[in-house]
C-alpha cells in the first residue's frame, strides 16, 4: 500500500468517527483554507491555484447545502441555505472578477458561523 492509499484510508476512517457537530465544524474551516489560499493565489497572479481552490470551497459549501434537513431545521436551514447559495455567488464572483474582495466577504461570514455553531455546540 503506498503511502498516499494509506492516508486516504486512514483520513476516510477518521471521519467516519467524527461527530456530526465535528464534521461541519470541519467544513467551515474548510472553507476558510480554501478561501485563504485563493485569495493569495489572487495576490500572487496565479489563476489555476485561484480556479482550483475556489471550486474547492464552492464544493464545500455545496457539501453543506446537500446536508440540510428543512423538515428538522426549519426556517434556520432554509436562512442557511441561502446564506451558502450567497457565499457561492461571492465566490464566483471573486473568481471572475480576479479580486479578494467577496472573498474577504465570505471569509467573515464563514468565521462568523464557525463561532456561532462551536458556541451552539459547546466546542
Amino acid at each position: 500500500m503506498t503511502a498516499a492509499a494509506a492516508y486516504s484510508t486512514y483520513t476516510q476512517n477518521n471521519i467516519q468517527i467524527e461527530s456530526p457537530e465535528k464534521l461541519i465544524e470541519m467544513l467551515y474551516e474548510g472553507i476558510i483554507r480554501f478561501c485563504s489560499l485563493a485569495k493569495k493565489s489572487i495576490e500572487l497572479g496565479d489563476i489555476e491555484k485561484r480556479v482550483y481552490w475556489t471550486n474547492r470551497a464552492v464544493a464545500v459549501f455545496i457539501e453543506l447545502i446537500n446536508s440540510l434537513d428543512a423538515k428538522k431545521g426549519g426556517e434556520v436551514a432554509i436562512y442557511l441555505e441561502g446564506l451558502y447559495n450567497q457565499q457561492i455567488k461571492f465566490l464566483n464572483e471573486s473568481n471572475l472578477e480576479n479580486s479578494t474582495e467577496k472573498i474577504d466577504i465570505v471569509l467573515h461570514v464563514t468565521r462568523e458561523l464557525l463561532e456561532a455553531w462551536r458556541e451552539v455546540t459547546g466546542k
